[in-house]
């Protein structure tokens, strides 16, 4: 049913989490829709024969136990499932469900003498059951085919010769052998000169991304080239797409508040259902002249048909099972369909720069260091960067080369949103932001270039600074225009100083912005919005974002070049670091929103309609059938269609 997660191979996983409730509405056949077609067909084969023989050849042999028995054989198929069903139910004490209002209706058509109506209702019931299980297979389907993507044995190099082992059993440390058109089972160092990889799975893009000798290489990225090297760096529990997986089991145990009410509702309604069709079938008795039994439980029999909650309890949980799944698709995981809603809502993106929208790949633009110290300055800011792995380290250690073996500091301590301070020959070295020679009294000249900028300090002694340069990703303007039309307020903050912050801000069209800012100074910036009673999405990469994405309405991180930190601790996590995929999750959890609601407003309203006639004797079983399966299929359709919408 729609509130299975995973297919059933992979949902041992999550099997923990699932509540009860959860196991309330899975169907009685299985997983397959041809295992519900199969009993449908013979039903509907043996119904038609009794219909032709009923309107058409009358012969005389077709009368009273012949008749009843046909009907019964045509009955059994699909009735028998949902019957054995509601018993099982019963004996764990949830008698008022779907499954015992298809059948008390059933049962009593047949009391009545109206054996065809008692098997069509059946018989459309369970093939609108599989109808759903293809429109869930249909949500499904993304999903899988991420679940797919992690082989479970690798090839791996051992004195030069190639070994088939089990992936889980690979070691840190060693080395991989991936063919053309081979998927990687583990993250690793990318050890051949260069390699075209699909990722596909991991970013839902699927053109080849081109990784140079060093680069990381994640599981699920497919071998494009020649045969290719890769070093395990984590273990295969403990791999990016392994926390994908993880993120995906679990994405449904996490409610909408939407699909909670349905629930409860579904619990207090149907008890309540069965009452009025019992108050329907006896009061007249005590109203009406010419009272008939027959009569006025029929009328009974159709409110019970009408009143089954299936669109309700069906649709709901597909809508949101359908936007998970096409945000999987591509390369946007939501957690929950609670961060469906939620999104849908946002009022306010608050993102990061470095990382963000910016490439967070940081190159040396300016070095301006005294002449006379500038070697000895150099190697002592590389050595003592080393330690740290923020991507500006990088960008130093590539500019200035190996690390010097003779130099070793005494203590290293890192003061965050300023900087490091080293202590090294008896002397202090400071690294870091302005406010970091502000802090120990340091004299300097004012930098007003709107640059990256790592200032350097030696023995109380002001050395100079090495600029760094960031590029702006292409994706960053476009996003802030598609949420400026979206009537979303965009503002950027980050650590950087305020001049690097401004120059980004304008170019991509960013009104409001601030820079250096702490790490609780961005959640005081998150607080400021929320005291407005403004929703708010932040939107990060780094460890020093984990606060602010846990504070604010929904978190979304930068999944690609993103801290683990980040990761877990947001809602809502971007594949490829792609910035534009920003607009595309809110318009996923904004059409999500539009067609529950539909299916609600369509299930309510034609079950309004047609139970105030099935009471009144206006309308028939046929009716019921329609306000139950047919509205079912309709809110079904309704549900998948966003699995064929387009987000860009």
């Amino acid at each position: 049913m729609a509130k299975e997660c995973c297919t059933k191979d992979h949902v041992h996983h999550q099997s923990e989490h699932e509540s009860h409730e959860e196991h309330q509405h899975q169907h009685q056949h299985g997983n397959s829709p041809l295992s519900l077609f199969v009993p449908a067909s013979i039903s509907a084969l043996i119904l038609g024969i009794a219909l032709v023989l009923d309107f058409h050849l009358k012969p005389l042999w077709w009368t009273g136990w012949v008749r009843l028995l046909a009907y019964i054989l045509a009955y059994l198929p699909v009735g028998f499932p949902v019957m054995k069903e509601a018993l099982k139910n019963m004996l764990k004490g949830e008698i008022f469900s779907e499954f015992f209002l298809m059948s008390i209706a059933t049962i009593g058509a047949f009391v009545i003498g109206e054996f065809p109506e008692g098997v069509a209702v059946m018989l459309f019931y369970s093939v609108g059951e599989a109808f759903q299980e293809m429109a869930v297979a249909k949500a499904k389907f993304n999903i899988k085919t991420l679940l797919d993507q992690r082989p479970d044995v690798v090839n791996i190099r051992v004195d030069n010769l190639t070994k088939t082992v089990a992936a889980a059993d690979v070691k840190i440390g060693q080395i991989i052998q991936l063919k053309p058109g081979e998927k990687l089972a583990l993250d690793g160092e990318l050890l051949t000169d260069t390699g075209s990889f699909n990722t596909a799975a991991l970013t839902g893009e699927s053109k080849p991304d081109t990784k140079k000798k060093g680069d990381i290489v994640l599981a699920g990225m497919i071998n494009m080239s020649a045969v290719t090297e890769v070093l395990v760096t984590t273990e295969f529990r403990d791999s990016k797409l392994s926390k994908i997986l993880e993120l995906v089991q679990n994405a449904t145990a996490e409610k909408a508040p939407t699909e909670l009410f349905i629930r409860k509702f579904a619990k207090i309604y149907t008890p309540i259902v069965v009452a009025l069709a019992i108050a329907i079938t006896f009061l007249p008795y005590f109203f009406v002249g010419d009272y008939q039994l027959k009569t006025w439980l029929y009328r009974a029999l159709i409110f019970l048909v009408i009143s089954c909650p299936c669109a309700l309890v069906i649709s709901i949980p597909l809508g949101y099972f359908g936007g998970i799944g096409a945000g999987s698709r591509h390369g946007i995981l939501f957690k929950g369909s609670h961060y469906l809603d939620v999104i849908a809502q946002i009022q306010n993106v608050v993102v990061d720069k470095t990382g963000t929208m910016t490439e967070g790949i940081f190159k040396v633009k300016e070095v301006a260091i005294k002449n006379d110290n500038k070697k000895f300055i150099l190697n002592l800011l590389n050595t003592i960067e080393s330690k740290s792995t923020h991507p500006i380290a990088t960008a130093i250690h590539e500019y200035v080369g190996e690390i010097s073996p003779d130099i070793q500091f005494d203590s290293i301590k890192e003061i965050p949103g300023y900087g490091l301070v080293g202590k090294i020959y008896n002397a202090t070295l400071l690294v870091g932001n302005f406010g970091l020679l502000d802090q120990y009294g340091i004299a300097y000249n004012p930098y007003e270039k709107p640059d990256t900028v790592v200032a350097i300090a030696y023995n109380d002694q002001y050395q100079g600074y090495v600029s760094i340069s960031d590029q702006i990703k292409t994706q960053a303007q476009p996003t802030v225009e598609v949420l400026n039309n979206m009537n979303i307020t965009t503002t950027m903050l980050s650590g950087d100083k305020r001049a690097v912050v401004k120059e980004v801000a304008q170019q991509i069209g960013i009104k409001n912005y601030f820079g250096d800012l702490l790490p609780e100074d961005k959640v005081n910036q998150v607080k400021r919005i929320k005291a407005r009673n403004e929703s708010v999405a932040f939107v990060g990469d780094g460890v020093n974002d984990a606060p602010v994405l846990a504070m604010s309405d929904v978190g979304i991180a930068m999944g690609g070049l993103g801290s683990d930190a980040a990761i877990e601790t947001a809602n809502i996590v971007i594949q490829d670091d792609n910035p534009y995929k920003i607009p595309m999750a809110i318009k996923i959890g904004r059409a999500t929103k539009k067609i529950v609601t539909q299916n609600i407003i369509l299930a309510f309203g034609v079950k309004a309609i047609v139970l105030f006639l099935g009471a009144g004797g206006i309308a028939t079983m046929w009716e019921a059938v329609f306000a139950d399966v047919g509205v079912a299929l309709l809110a079904i359709l309704n549900a998948i269609r966003i699995q064929k919408m387009n987000f860009s």
